[in-house]
């Protein structure tokens, strides 16, 4: 279904089953083996995926390991970004002469249901448009894709300051007619191209009781 929010020149792949652990790279499986089962699984599904959407580029399999704020380390030349959660692993890869950044996250269509998780996400105006929404679409949970969309605009924005943003750094506004968002920054961006990048917009869907939210930043 990824292709469907990520288009060429991004190459993706997902899975909803787990590759076996002897998949692994040792250098990627020294990084999990002390974990429990379920993220040895998901750390190593969801780098087979990266492989796949990779071999779109003709770059050979290798390891793929965190780097500085255990974002993924790309191969020369690529950006990318990775996404798990329960019974979903997908990876979007593209060349860097086409795209600056990208950002990619999948959730499942499941309610936030703690009070205080949903105040650390979400900023008073984010809420008042949350309840909203709820009312034109039940069968969306927006919350959850608030939470999804923000965690794909941290993806996107991270390797292009190497900085941490927090929920509370970026005020979204969610549009249910085109399946859109925009993320207006509200804390001081990278320079692109001359000019300081001020916001970011996304593309999100629901689909298989998954929703799936996407950054991208052309050259």
């Amino acid at each position: 279904m990824i292709e469907k929010l990520l288009p060429a020149p991004i190459a993706t792949a997902e899975s909803f089953e787990d590759l076996p652990l002897s998949e692994m790279y040792p250098e990627e499986w020294a990084l999990v083996e002390n974990a429990v089962p379920k993220r040895q699984k998901e750390f190593g599904t969801v780098r087979g995926c990266a492989r796949t959407a990779l071999s779109h580029f003709g770059i050979d399999p290798a390891p793929i390991l965190p780097g500085p704020g255990r974002a993924p380390q790309w191969p020369d030349g690529i950006v990318g970004a990775l996404t798990h959660c329960n019974g979903y692993r997908a990876a979007a890869v593209a060349r860097a002469r086409d795209i600056l950044t990208v950002g990619l996250d999948a959730e499942p269509n499941q309610p936030i249901n703690d009070p205080g998780v949903l105040d650390l996400v979400a900023l008073p105006e984010e809420r008042a448009q949350l309840r909203h929404l709820a009312k034109v679409e039940p069968e969306v949970c927006w919350d959850r894709l608030l939470f999804s969309a923000k965690e794909s605009v941290y993806k996107a924005w991270y390797p292009l300051t190497g900085r941490w943003l927090g929920f509370e750094d970026a005020l979204l506004t969610l549009d249910p007619t085109d399946t859109t968002f925009t993320a207006r920054l509200l804390v001081p961006g990278a320079r692109v191209d001359g000019a300081e990048l001020t916001e970011f917009s996304g593309r999100w869907m629901v689909e298989s009781g998954f929703v799936v939210t996407a950054v991208v930043m052309g050259r």
